[in-house]
């Protein structure tokens, strides 16, 4: 997954999987093991993980919070590839409003939003709270075409939610979401996103 600034540079913006990558707490952990080995007389060197697709950074299919709804395997490309615009609201607590995500009062579209709060895995701990978009903020987006919501903390909803009411809110806007990315270096901004999920069939997320 990555961001191209106005440079033309890429950066990366996933979370590295490894063992001790935060995973929700009681979900699947990411585990790897070798399978063949060169150093143990094998022709190749030969791998395998595992892990919940909800570990790292990945894509939330809207399977994950509504029993038939489309799987990981049919979540549209052209959601994840596109113009994004990075919102730093490191300094918020609570609910993010719309004036809080530092936009032209003149906007016409905001087709991606990716939202730097500062509270990743990305330095190996799993965060106790974080900041979630409004209600009223959320219709604002979607009335300037939102497609994809991005953030740098482990859900779109709060941490102690049980009603998942953002991820439904965002689904039923027409919208996607990615989780967990690696913000801690990309200032707010624009910039060109590529953020493909893998094609894993009948999944509710893809890395």
């Amino acid at each position: 997954m990555a961001l191209r600034d106005l440079s033309m540079a890429l950066r990366d913006i996933s979370i590295s999987l490894r063992p001790g990558t935060p995973e929700w707490p009681g979900d699947t952990p990411y585990d790897c093991r070798w399978t063949w080995q060169l150093s143990a007389g094998a022709s190749v060197n030969v791998s395998a993980f595992s892990c919940s697709p909800h570990v790292g950074t990945h894509a939330d299919a809207p399977l994950h919070v509504a029993e038939g709804a489309p799987a990981a395997h049919e979540l549209p490309l052209a959601a994840f590839a596109g113009r994004a615009r990075v919102a730093d609201v490191r300094h918020v607590t609570g609910a993010i409003g719309f004036s809080e995500l530092g936009l032209d009062a003149q906007v016409a579209s905001v087709p991606r939003l990716l939202l730097r709060t500062g509270r990743t895995i990305a330095e190996g701990a799993f965060p106790a709270e974080w900041p979630v978009l409004s209600p009223e903020c959320l219709q604002r987006l979607s009335a300037l075409g939102l497609q994809l919501v991005g953030v740098d903390c482990p859900s779109v909803d709060a941490r102690e939610s049980t009603d998942l009411s953002m991820h439904h809110a965002i689904f039923g806007a027409g919208a996607y979401i990615v989780e967990n990315l690696d913000l801690r270096d990309v200032e707010a901004g624009e910039y060109e996103l590529l953020a493909l999920p893998l094609k894993l069939e009948g999944l509710d997320a893809a890395p």
